[in-house]
């Protein structure tokens, strides 16, 4: 009965969505206030109902509701229960219903925390984000619908994807959806905004919230993903440039251009144009990363379904919401006419270079993803596009902002002096350039660019943190220090960001740049040395039972060189689960605060070793530390009164109650 009403709850949110896509649209169209305001309390049941349903498709997981294929499908009575309850999402249809449901949570938010918004304007934000809504309910209802039975129920499901079975997988699809459908709202209010014929610096100032909780979102949701990469899947990377993993990437670089790009908005009433389409594209870029998991077309680990009709549906609606809002940006071109001017040099400048760049990356990783579709349906030919390309082409604009990066924060508004900014860094140059020198005189022969990485992540951080303190103005240090314990949370959160951003770029440039693998068929018993370390196989258990899979599990010890002290035994397994018939490898991982130590078990080998794999890692939880705080700065900018959603919304004057950038 409860799968059934779910699925009711579904159909009548579905049936809601249309209604508030159209009736508050007519309404702000013709100036009638009782249709426009109902689009507050259809925005909040169209939430309930989807959360109805959404709950009402979790209890038969939890239940193991075998009468259900997608249950079967994707559960089993012996798995443990933090599993049964992600196995909702761990599919095509279960993600799905998710993704709406974050949908229509955002809607029902910004009808609920949108009181000082114009009610035209509200009205059409609701609408457009309803309709949004709409395509996706049909898209469940007709291609993809949770809750179909089967005749017979079997006694047993077969398993969720052993690859799934983990405490990060739990936790990163909700995340990244959160940020993926959080650009919804940029979207709408861009689209709304066009409808109006009317962007100005309240506009800036409203959208800006929206995209940067999607923004905080996606960056937790990444660092989730490049998490559980790291140490699930055996090959000791965090990064693969694998098609999904940049279909998440590149709406995650448009939305933190548009966060910038609406400063200018908002402070300057410049870059209007410029910031609608970023509004438009980031959600597009969203839009693809559904086509891309969900379509089958490119081939990745992270892929839902390989259905062709489901393919065509979602290239339907990003074909709808993308044409047509593109086209009434075309048409609404007039109404974008920048009113504030700024010179060469200037805070506004530095933005655009920033926004420049970031647009540029997200370019390269878009071609670089989709090339070998056009390469298979223009050329006839089977290709693959990898690390060495990413890392070739997209480096060079990263290293390119880092550089500008801290200058831009530094330039007043209007009209600045480039030299001044400059001259204010310099003891974040020296920094810079004194521990670029040192990580090349420590690992000379290594490549280049890792002390060149190393030199750019201490300018960021370095550079966040003059800025900072440059805005405490003159006077002694007790005063400023008391001036930064007053600055709003807003200032002390693009600090935090940026200062993220060089942390995590340091763990990178060092990971990748300094890291020592040794790959061996070791012997029980006989130790071996990797890098400052000893590396010994202790023993080798086979047949280790779990909840629901069978294990071999090595015990290998590390011991510093050095000293002989004994650092950490662990414990590296390579896992069979019975029912999906599948085999998972899980790291031994000692951490550490400037190293991991990583071990991999192999298969065994004719002589009786066992091929292990073992590296070390500098810095590598530094990329993880600085996504965090990359996070905890967007929260902090969150937290500030002057961000929160529609703040200001009442005032005329540009220049009033302005975020800080």
């Amino acid at each position: 009965m409860i799968v059934e009403l779910g699925h009711f709850a579904l159909i009548l949110a579905f049936m809601v969505a249309v209604f508030q896509m159209i009736v508050p649209l007519i309404g702000a169209h013709q100036n009638r206030p009782g249709w426009m305001a109902v689009a507050e309390p259809a925005a909040t049941t169209q939430f309930l109902l989807t959360a109805f349903s959404f709950g009402a498709l979790t209890y038969a997981f939890v239940t193991s509701d075998f009468s259900l294929s997608l249950v079967i499908a994707n559960s089993h009575t012996l798995k443990p229960m933090l599993y049964k309850v992600t196995g909702v999402w761990g599919n095509h249809e279960g993600s799905l219903l998710l993704w709406v449901l974050i949908l229509t949570l955002f809607g029902a938010c910004a009808a609920w925390f949108g009181g000082n918004l114009p009610p035209t304007l509200k009205a059409r934000v609701l609408a457009v984000q309803s309709s949004v809504a709409a395509a996706f309910f049909a898209f469940i209802l007709f291609t993809s619908n949770p809750f179909l039975r089967v005749g017979t129920p079997p006694f047993d499901g077969q398993d969720l994807n052993p690859l799934l079975q983990d405490p990060g997988l739990a936790f990163h699809p909700p995340f990244l959806y959160l940020g993926y459908v959080g650009l919804s709202m940029a979207f709408s209010f861009a689209v709304a905004a066009l409808i109006e014929g009317r962007v100005d610096a309240a506009w800036g100032r409203w959208v800006r919230p929206w995209t940067l909780a999607a923004w905080v979102f996606l960056t937790i949701g990444i660092g989730l993903g490049s998490w559980w990469a790291y140490y699930e899947l055996g090959w000791g990377g965090f990064w693969f440039w694998d098609p999904v993993e940049n279909a998440s990437f590149m709406p995650w670089l448009i939305a933190a251009a548009l966060l910038h790009s609406a400063i200018v908005v908002e402070k300057r009433e410049a870059l209007k144009s410029w910031s609608i389409l970023l509004a438009i594209l980031a959600f597009g870029f969203s839009l693809i990363g559904t086509f891309i998991v969900r379509s089958g077309v490119l081939t990745s680990v992270h892929a839902f379904a390989n259905d062709p009709e489901r393919g065509v549906f979602i290239l339907m609606i990003l074909g709808f919401f993308m044409g047509g809002a593109l086209l009434l940006f075309a048409l609404r071109a007039g109404a974008m006419e920048a009113k504030g001017v700024f010179a060469t040099v200037s805070r506004e400048s530095g933005l655009v270079v920033n926004n420049l760049l970031l647009a540029v990356s997200t370019f390269v990783v878009f071609i670089g993803t989709i090339w070998p579709l056009i390469a298979e349906m223009f050329f006839d030919r089977t290709l693959s596009v990898g690390p060495p390309f990413f890392n070739a082409a997209f480096t060079p604009f990263v290293f390119a902002l880092a550089v500008a990066l801290p200058i831009g924060a530094m330039l007043p508004w209007k009209r600045a002096s480039l030299g001044k900014a400059v001259r204010a860094l310099v003891p974040a140059m020296v920094l810079a350039l004194a521990t670029g020198l040192l990580a090349w005189a420590m690992f000379t022969g290594h490549s280049a660019l890792a002390p060149i990485g190393v030199a750019l992540s201490t300018w960021l951080v370095a550079g966040a943190a003059v800025d900072i303190w440059s805005r405490t103005g003159r006077g002694g240090i007790g005063y400023r220090l008391g001036r930064l314990t007053r600055l709003p949370r807003a200032d002390w959160g693009k600090t935090i960001a940026h200062a993220g951003v060089g942390i995590t770029m340091f763990g990178i440039v060092t990971l990748t740049g300094y890291q020592v693998e040794d790959i061996r068929v070791a012997q029980i018993g006989e130790p071996y040395q990797v890098g400052a370390y000893e590396i010994e196989l202790v023993r080798v258990d086979e047949n280790v039972r779990g909840p629901n899979y069978i294990s071999t599990t090595a015990t290998v010890a590390v011991r510093e060189i050095e000293t002989g002290r004994l650092v950490s035994e662990m414990h590296p397994e390579r896992r069979i689960y019975p029912v999906a018939g599948m085999p998972t490898t899980e790291a031994g991982i000692n951490n550490g605060f400037t190293r991991d130590v990583y071990v991999t078990l192999g298969d065994p080998q004719d002589n009786g070793g066992w091929a292990v794999r073992t590296w070390i890692k500098p810095f590598a939880n530094w990329i993880w530390g600085g996504t965090i705080i990359m996070a905890l700065g967007g929260f902090f900018s969150l937290s500030d009164r002057r961000y929160r959603v529609a703040a200001g919304a009442a005032r005329t004057t540009p220049t009033e109650g302005v975020p800080a950038e």
